[in-house]
């Protein structure tokens, strides 16, 4: 399994931005994907997530009505387009996948890509 995101950058309050992350080694239109983040010296958190389908989507309550997450099956790839972005959404951006191992499952990351939001 591998995940490559891209897409990060340095951006001021207000502007927007659009990650992509590319999966290989599993049949990517079986599974959910998601995005979190991680900002210095705080948790990842979870960001948004998409079915397999990508007809149901869910979003934290910090990025909501802001950020748009959106799946290309024939492109193996998974969106997160961010608008209105505020300086608390500087962080690392992760895409992500659980897969099932098992009796449970087994969580693939990709490596990050930077998000900074700043005048």
């Amino acid at each position: 399994v591998q995940l490559v995101e891209s897409g990060g950058g340095l951006v001021q309050p207000g502007g927007s931005l659009r990650l992509s992350c590319a999966a290989s080694g599993f049949t990517f239109s079986r599974y959910a994907m998601s995005w979190y983040r991680q900002a210095p010296g705080k948790e990842r958190e979870l960001v948004a997530g998409v079915t397999s389908a990508g007809d149901i989507t869910n979003y934290a309550d910090s990025v909501k009505g802001r950020f748009t997450i959106s799946r290309d099956n024939a492109k193996n790839t998974v969106y997160l387009q961010m608008n209105s972005l505020k300086p608390e959404d500087t962080a690392v951006y992760y895409c992500n996948v659980q897969i099932p191992l098992g009796w449970g499952r087994r969580a693939y990351w990709g490596q990050g890509t930077q998000v900074t939001v700043s005048s």
